[in-house]
């Protein structure tokens, strides 16, 4: 089984060990917000699990945790959860995040940790822990990210675990070394030394539930999205949800001074270079509320409009930013006319607009020197159409979207059937592409351009 704890809900697999095939699946809603207590994921999870075991054609042998990283999970002495979780959308740490990085330096920080700090990172929340809430702060006995936490409550709450995937998005562990940064920690959270989990190899075990299915180490569900998806030299993942990121394997860490590529580490023992946007297929779901439609018919709007939306430009930083780092920004819509303000542009500017950034993400990646020869696009917000054929003209390589799929939940799966074999390779399941949008990218090198200028034009960057 393979569990997917994101921002939005849980989602439970059953799959064949061999095969790859899901053979039942269950799924649960968490609350809108960037403050959630735990105790949130931890009914969903049961109840998801509940689900898919009822389905499934016999018992489960073996369980992996993928969730949402940089999660802030905080513990007193007794293992009890010290407030609500801070997660990764939740940008009141960013004047922290600002004091650490003039406080060290950039360079220092990506030489480090392979991140520069922003508000996402767990780093910046402690450090906002310590100065708005120091009895909280004093209470903090050890540290989690979603994905341990969960884990750990599976396991009947003994040992603590995590891998290095979703530790090298905390800030204060070394992807060079694969070994927690304790000092770092410390200088961030006021002199506070709280505990933090043991990071396991990718195949270890976290133990065993109290029923008796082996535990898998878990990871962040970028990490398991790579891993669903069997990623290999040259591709490169675009992946739309709540967030947009960009990701790809790499053999060595990277650290970029910039702060654009985040130097994480994989769930199989490699890198997982990373660029991450706050701003997805929300744009979308929200740009189709304002123009009194539905998913389906934004779609429809933005399929009949040319490229470049009749020089509309979207800036599609709804949520603020987190790259560019733009926390408190907001979404400018720029270039309007009397002869273009028409429902068609505006839904083709924030398809071009939340691609846009995207590709910013892809040329990052091969800037930090990572071959990319195909993208592999994911998420929810890759069923649509237009999303689909805008990310052919912008990228500029073949794009190819896979059979739709949870792959973070499906990675989870993989590694726990990697743990129960023993084996020093996951299993090889097979990867099904639905469609591929071939590159043209003099088109959508016009509509790149019309986004720079926008975006310089309206925050100098």
């Amino acid at each position: 089984m393979g569990i997917d704890s994101s921002t939005q809900s849980t989602k439970a697999l059953v799959v064949d060990a061999d095969t790859g095939q899901v053979v039942a699946e269950g799924r649960a809603g968490h609350p809108d917000g960037t403050e959630v207590h735990p105790d949130v994921w931890w009914s969903a999870c049961q109840e998801a699990i509940g689900q898919a075991r009822a389905a499934a054609p016999g018992p489960v042998e073996a369980i992996a945790v993928a969730g949402q990283q940089h999660g802030m999970v905080t513990l007193d002495q007794a293992g009890a959860v010290v407030r609500p979780a801070l997660l990764w959308n939740d940008t009141r740490s960013a004047p922290q995040a600002r004091t650490l990085v003039a406080r060290d330096g950039a360079d220092a920080w990506a030489t480090r940790t392979g991140l520069v700090p922003v508000a996402s990172f767990t780093v910046t929340k402690l450090a906002w822990l310590a100065e708005h809430e120091p009895a909280n702060a004093d209470r903090v006995a050890s540290v989690l990210l979603p994905h341990d936490w969960l884990t750990w409550r599976l396991g009947g709450q003994q040992a603590k675990h995590t891998d290095r995937g979703d530790a090298s998005g905390t800030g204060y562990f070394s992807p060079a070394t694969g070994q927690w940064l304790p000092d770092l920690l410390a200088e961030s959270f006021g002199g506070r030394r709280p505990d933090l989990p043991e990071v396991l190899g990718p195949n270890q075990s976290a133990g065993r539930t109290p029923d008796g299915v082996l535990l898998g180490a878990g990871t962040g569900d970028n990490m398991g999205a790579a891993l669903g998806l069997g990623i290999g030299p040259g591709d490169v993942v675009v992946s739309l949800g709540t967030s947009g990121t960009v990701f790809a394997v790499a053999e060595q860490p990277t650290a970029d001074p910039t702060g654009i590529v985040a130097g994480f580490c994989d769930a199989t023992g490699r890198f997982l270079p990373l660029v991450c946007t706050l701003n997805a297929a929300r744009v979308l779901t929200t740009t189709a509320t304002m123009l009194g439609t539905d998913l389906a018919g934004l779609d429809e709007l933005a399929r009949r409009a040319e490229p470049g939306s009749g020089g509309l430009v979207l800036l599609p930083y709804l949520d603020g930013e987190r790259t560019p780092d733009l926390p408190d920004a907001s979404g400018t819509l720029t270039g309007l006319r009397r002869g273009n303000a028409t429902p068609e542009n505006l839904a083709r500017a924030a398809v071009e607009g939340m691609l846009c950034g995207l590709a910013d993400g892809i040329t990052a990646v091969r800037d930090a020197g990572v071959t990319v020869r195909r993208v592999l696009l994911i998420g929810g917000a890759a069923r649509s159409a237009a999303v689909r054929e805008v990310a052919g003209t912008l990228f500029g390589v073949p794009v190819e979207v896979p059979e739709p799929a949870e792959y973070v939940a499906l990675g989870a799966a993989r590694q726990a059937a990697w743990a129960l074999s023993g084996a020093a390779e996951p299993p090889v399941w097979a990867l099904r592409a639905e469609r591929s949008e071939p590159a043209h990218t003099e088109a959508g090198q016009a509509v790149r351009a019309a986004y720079a200028r926008a975006r310089n034009q309206v925050h100098g960057i």
